[in-house]
């Protein structure tokens, strides 16, 4: 099996590639320097020459609040990119996989929210990204779409590491407290996925580790892990205003993984301690 990854780059898109090749499959993962995947011309150039049995659609345009002012590359990223790609995989037969996000809900109430309840995102960029679902409904009769939240990987920025860094000049920070979702550890995930992208079981899932908190208390848990002395006092969302809307409530039920054959993940604070573990050995 031949598996085109694009997003090779970021945190998802490279542990997707390490886990295929750790299996045997035969793996690309692209980046922006591989690829424009806005040029029409380019993608459909590029996948018939690679003619790969699958795509796993990973890259996107994903600076939430820089994506309210920037709306033209967010939408030419998510949307445009993803009809593209999409496009160039059915010419050539390949499955096809789009990574999607938990900010094409609204946010409201207090339940998780299931797969198939109507999104309406609130942001620019939970926008774009549920349109690029439109598209791929549209375009593929078989699709996996696959919802995804609070994203943590070795390769990139996250909130892990940004939590790690203020904690070595911090004793206090003051992080939100009422927004409520799941993380998830791309090496989980990508396990999950090059499990999924060797079926025909097709259809929109979440995926993120099991387990909900607030931004709070996953910060509390990251310095009692890593031993950091951090005193962390839950704020609201409205005394940590940003330029885009941050849904309160980015709980997601998984239970289509589990009607369909495959395993949860971890607890989100068991990935956590791998994560950590992980880190250390980058570091030596």
């Amino acid at each position: 099996m031949k598996v085109l990854v694009t997003g090779y780059t970021g945190q998802l898109g490279y542990d997707v590639t390490y886990e295929g090749n750790k299996r045997g499959i035969n793996m690309l993962g692209i980046g922006r320097e591989d690829l424009d995947i806005t040029n029409e011309a380019d993608v459909y150039q590029y996948v018939q020459k690679v003619n790969p049995d699958a795509i796993i659609h990973c890259a996107a345009y994903t600076a939430v609040d820089k994506a309210e002012d920037d709306k033209e590359t967010c939408w030419n990223v998510n949307v445009k990119g993803t009809k593209f790609i999409a496009s160039a995989a059915k010419k050539v037969n390949a499955k096809f996989m789009y990574v999607s996000t938990d900010y094409v809900f609204d946010g409201k109430g207090e339940e998780p929210f299931k797969e198939v309840d109507k999104p309406d995102p609130v942001g620019y960029y939970g926008f774009t990204k549920y349109e690029g679902e439109k598209i791929v409904r549209d375009i593929l009769d078989e699709h996996f779409i696959v919802r995804i939240s609070w994203v943590f990987g070795i390769n990139g920025h996250n909130f892990i590491k940004t939590m790690l860094r203020l904690s070595e000049t911090r004793s206090e920070l003051n992080v939100v407290g009422d927004q409520y979702g799941s993380p998830t550890y791309t090496f989980d995930l990508a396990r999950l996925l090059i499990d999924m992208i060797q079926t025909e079981r097709y259809g929109i899932y979440h995926a993120s580790n099991e387990g909900f908190c607030t931004w709070a208390e996953f910060a509390t848990e990251i310095f009692l892990q890593a031993n950091r002395k951090v005193t962390v006092n839950s704020i609201s969302t409205e005394e940590y205003p940003t330029r885009a809307v941050r849904p309160k409530n980015s709980r997601m039920s998984k239970q289509k993984l589990i009607d369909n054959g495959f395993e949860p993940l971890p607890m989100w604070q068991n990935a956590l301690k791998h994560y950590l573990n992980e880190l250390a050995q980058e570091v030596k």
